[in-house]
């Protein structure tokens, strides 16, 4: 009665062993995922990802290792993505997120988050700057941290102080070289001559809310005694222009190949976009109609709230350095630091000779932007009806 159970001797030695087992288990595991170990003379303590800028200790602004950069497609993504992001971190240590979005989509975008920004420098189009602007959606621009703005030509402008001009551009009529030749027309010279039957409704305009098409109507506008406060004259030219065309277009994605494919031979585009179409080898030329085209830029803005304003910063100045520029120039965009001109890739299609240039005007930008949805509205109302109506 008085002996030792020989089962309960077996299971107590049986949960002692367990429990050794268990103990070096658990050191194991601590040690393979890393837990906290005192740190080496002369080392730091580790930082989670994202905590510094480029490496070195994290600032005030909150800079990480990447910056979320929003812009259009195409030709301003591969510029940015291919050819500036891997030289900016190269030279800083930070990589660059790509969104590709139209101006308009990025600053609703932009607009829906502005109480937790993710994108840190959002690119517009010059009446989009402005809208940012008045909505509060963007940073002013600082010289001491963007001191190469400075060097920009002074054709170009810092819209309400937070847009820095980085892609220059026109937005003007081009048209087929060979079609013209083949009917014996004149080139046009005028805002007015892209109105005509002879065209046989190959006319490529933007829709009016594209900030192409509404570049269109002021200008039309312009070239027939109208002011930006009364664009009516515009407006009736539009409807002439509606009757010849078979319709408007909703962007450049679906203009471009409407060109290519012979659906376009005269119409109004970016500057950029014409010398892509003849890059890639249609006889299309740029014109600077005698009453004048506006000469602008894609600007960059620092979106309001970013805890990365150092870091956006940064790369604002460092797109508006010679080295980038040149690079944007390959792209067919003009350079917009004094003393840089179009790249003479595309001097013959879309560069413009002094005489030109003296018709280059810089666009009253918040004055269009006030006007803008009056415009709009009555385009749709009156010009979109007539499309077509000319056209055999």
């Amino acid at each position: 009665m008085g002996g030792k159970n020989p089962r309960t001797g077996r299971l107590a030695g049986r949960r002692w062993r367990f429990g050794i087992v268990a103990v070096f288990t658990v050191v194991f595991f601590l040690s393979a995922c890393g837990a906290p170990q005192p740190a080496k003379p002369g080392e730091g303590a580790s930082s989670a990802p994202g905590d510094t800028a480029s490496g070195g200790a994290p600032g005030s602004s909150g800079e990480g290792t990447s910056i979320t950069v929003a812009a259009n497609g195409g030709k301003i993504e591969r510029a940015i993505r291919d050819m500036i992001a891997p030289r900016f971190k190269e030279q800083t240590g930070i990589d660059i997120n790509f969104i590709a979005g139209l101006s308009g989509e990025i600053l609703s975008k932009v607009e829906l988050q502005k109480d937790a920004p993710t994108i840190d420098v959002a690119f517009y189009v010059p009446l989009d700057v402005k809208r940012a602007a008045d909505k509060g959606l963007a940073e002013p621009i600082d010289e001491k941290l963007i001191p190469h703005l400075k060097n920009v030509d002074d054709r170009f402008v810092a819209i309400d102080g937070v847009g820095a001009p980085v892609f220059g551009l026109t937005i003007a009529p081009l048209y087929n070289t060979e079609f013209f030749k083949k009917k014996g027309l004149q080139p046009p010279k005028s805002w007015n001559d892209l109105i005509s039957p002879a065209y046989e409704g190959k006319t490529a305009i933007a829709d009016i809310a594209n900030d192409w098409g509404f570049t269109v109507l002021y200008n039309l506008a312009l070239a027939n005694g109208g002011t930006l406060d009364d664009l009516t004259p515009g407006l009736e030219k539009a409807k002439e222009l509606a009757r010849y065309s078979n319709t408007f277009y909703k962007n450049s994605t679906l203009m471009m190949p409407a060109f290519q494919q012979g659906e376009a031979v005269i119409g109004v585009m970016g500057s950029y976009a014409t010398g892509d179409l003849a890059k890639g080898g249609l006889p299309v030329k740029l014109v600077i109609p005698e009453e004048g085209t506006p000469l602008q830029a894609f600007s960059a803005t620092i979106v309001k709230g970013t805890p990365k304003k150092e870091a956006a910063a940064k790369f604002i100045d460092f797109v508006l350095t010679e080295e980038a520029q040149a690079l944007f120039a390959k792209e067919g965009f003009y350079p917009v630091l004094q003393g840089m001109s179009v790249d003479p890739s595309y001097a013959d299609v879309i560069g413009f000779t002094p005489e030109e240039a003296k018709r280059l005007y810089r666009p009253d930008v918040p004055k269009l932007a006030a006007i803008r949805a009056q415009w709009v509205d009555r385009w749709n109302q009156e010009v979109k009806p007539e499309l077509g109506k000319g056209v055999k």
